[in-house]
């Protein structure tokens, strides 16, 4: 059990404050997190094609969560890649020793 007191955190999000309880240490990336949707949610509601507080969070949940899916998949392509890199140049550095 941690012993780690949480503490609330206001955030305002399309005019509306929400107060989170979170860790002293989360509470800087919560606050940039409740900026960042605030911004989405402000850029969809000014674009004039969702209407209601509650269709634009989910549109603009679905944008963050499609986007955050595309940075894994990349993260993911990335981390094989290195991988497959560094197994290479391991294979290459065994072959010149052993060559010696």
């Amino acid at each position: 059990m941690s012993t780690v007191k949480k503490e609330a955190v206001a955030l305002t999000i399309m005019g509306k404050e929400y107060k989170i309880a979170c860790e002293p240490e989360e509470r800087q990336r919560l606050i940039e997190s409740a900026q960042l949707l605030d911004r989405q949610m402000r850029q969809i509601r000014d674009s004039g094609k969702v209407n209601g507080a509650d269709r634009i969070a989910v549109m603009a949940a679905l944008n963050l969560v499609h986007e955050l899916s595309f940075l894994k998949s990349q993260n993911d392509s990335l981390r094989f890649d290195f991988g497959s890199s560094l197994a290479s140049m391991i294979q290459k550095i065994e072959n010149v020793l052993e060559n010696r």
